[in-house]
């Protein structure tokens, strides 16, 4: 039974996350964005990781997505057309093109730093051949929060760029 069910959550969520980038409205992309978030829940707990689970439906699908819909209702995006790109468009202009290659240099950057540390998070968390070290979710917690509190810090001012960049590339051309 369980591997039917991961069967239909991986469809689920492989499915909505294709979807997500094939929308032109971007109110339904949210929408499905959270349904992929709920399918990825569901693969949490037939991996035997409810604590997992219930933070991607309270941060991700909760938190971030309420995040993310007040800012496409903020913006009050138009359904997306192929043909509304223009020469003048600020993604066009070649500064944005080495902005746009900068901050993936450090994302990527940021990602390969955070690799190089699961080992020291996994002896952090009792993931190794001596045991389980930590029983609790506050020890969890502690560990985040005290010794990688750098990588949360930088992943929520990646976040915060990101949401102004599309403040300002969906201004309107009256705005300008």
């Amino acid at each position: 039974m369980s591997d039917v069910l991961f069967y239909v959550f991986g469809a689920v969520a492989v499915l909505t996350s294709a979807l997500v980038i094939g929308q032109g409205n971007p109110m339904y992309s949210v929408l499905l964005l959270v349904a992929s978030f709920g399918a990825i829940s569901g693969l949490y707990v037939l991996l035997d990781a409810p604590f997992l689970a219930v933070i991607q439906i309270i941060v991700y699908a909760g938190a971030i997505m309420v995040l993310f819909l007040y800012v496409v209702m903020l913006l009050n995006a138009p359904q997306e057309d192929a043909g509304e790109w223009d020469r003048l468009h600020p993604l066009r202009e070649p500064g944005a093109a080495r902005l746009g290659a900068v901050l993936a240099t450090l994302l990527v950057v940021q990602l390969a730093w955070a690799l190089s540390k699961t080992s020291g998070i996994r002896r952090a968390i009792g993931d190794d051949d001596s045991g389980p070290l930590v029983s609790s979710v506050a020890e969890i917690g502690r560990v985040m929060f005290t010794d990688y509190t750098f990588a949360f810090e930088a992943t929520s001012l990646l976040i915060l760029v990101a949401m102004v960049g599309a403040i300002l590339l969906a201004r309107r051309e009256g705005e300008r």
